[in-house]
């Protein structure tokens, strides 16, 4: 499993997509710094006052939303990372022959299938931490971040959750489908598991009658069932924040285009479904692996 995994690696980081995912990064650290600085420099009454209340709140508030914004472009990388190094890994490489040279050799194929697993994940998880620290080096320079190490530690794993999720997804989609056509089922699933999280945010701030209120919930609901990735994110942001200390302070975030709605962020059930779900797919990617003609 190590040799396949260390292989894994070499792949990935000779693929293009790679090569795009660090272009795309570099690109969004950039237009994020530019954005972190503009709303820093905002809403500050008196830069010069440093134990002022106010200015402390405004700080507080500018980095929390900074943060909000950063990560929530930040999980659309990381999740064109996971999809696209994985979903061809099973079909892919079957259509190209690789697997009829590599697996007639005394290699068992679930040593093959976690070798490629934990490669995928290994790296995703690295360039996720990258990222992570990256997101708050740049907004601790133009405002507030959190510094508990505890609390920083909790949103680091449900941040990085999302990648073992879509790989084990895309890994069992690629054992059931072509390249091609896994790659657009999973930008499909992703994007719905998205919307719906954009379905649960904004819906009750609409006017709505409460029968079409209650199809809505159901629909973002179900949506979030199938791909949970969009409420892991919430999840995260709410931890990061201390959601649950910080009760009377709603009211101050209400005006931030739903990116720090915490009315609508999941329970600790949800965590424990997400990784259920992930595990069972798991399991049956590798099952199904064993048992696919290749």
């Amino acid at each position: 499993m190590r040799i396949i995994m260390g292989m894994t690696w070499k792949e990935l980081l000779r693929k293009r997509v790679m090569i795009l995912t660090l272009l795309m990064t570099i690109v969004f650290l950039i237009g994020f710094w530019f954005v972190a600085n503009t709303i820093g420099q905002s809403g500050i009454p008196n830069r010069t006052d440093i134990s002022s209340g106010e200015h402390l709140l405004a700080n507080f508030t500018n980095g929390a939303f900074i943060l909000s914004l950063g990560f929530f472009f930040g999980a659309f990388v990381i999740a064109f990372l996971a999809i696209f190094s994985s979903f061809s890994a099973i079909a892919g490489e079957a259509e190209q022959g690789v697997m009829q040279a590599l697996l007639p050799r005394p290699l068992p194929r679930w040593k093959w299938y976690i070798g490629r697993w934990l490669g995928y994940v290994t790296l995703g998880i690295g360039y996720a931490l990258i990222l992570f620290i990256s997101i708050l080096w740049i907004t601790e320079i133009h405002a507030t971040v959190p510094r508990d190490a505890v609390v920083l530690l909790k949103s680091f794993l449900l941040f990085s959750t999302i990648v073992p999720l879509l790989i084990t997804i895309s890994m069992l989609g690629s054992g059931f489908f072509s390249a091609v056509g896994n790659g657009v089922f999973m930008t499909m699933l992703y994007g719905a598991g998205w919307l719906g999280g954009m379905i649960d945010k904004i819906g009750g701030s609409l006017r709505l009658e409460p029968d079409v209120l209650d199809t809505l919930n159901n629909l973002s609901g179900m949506m979030a069932l199938l791909m949970p990735v969009d409420g892991l994110q919430r999840k995260m942001t709410a931890v990061l924040f201390s959601a649950n200390e910080m009760s009377g302070m709603m009211g101050l975030f209400g005006s931030m285009n739903g990116l720090l709605d915490f009315n609508t962020v999941p329970s600790n059930m949800f965590i424990i479904y997400a990784l259920g779900y992930t595990l069972l797919a798991f399991v049956i990617g590798l099952l199904r692996f064993e048992r696919k003609d290749l």
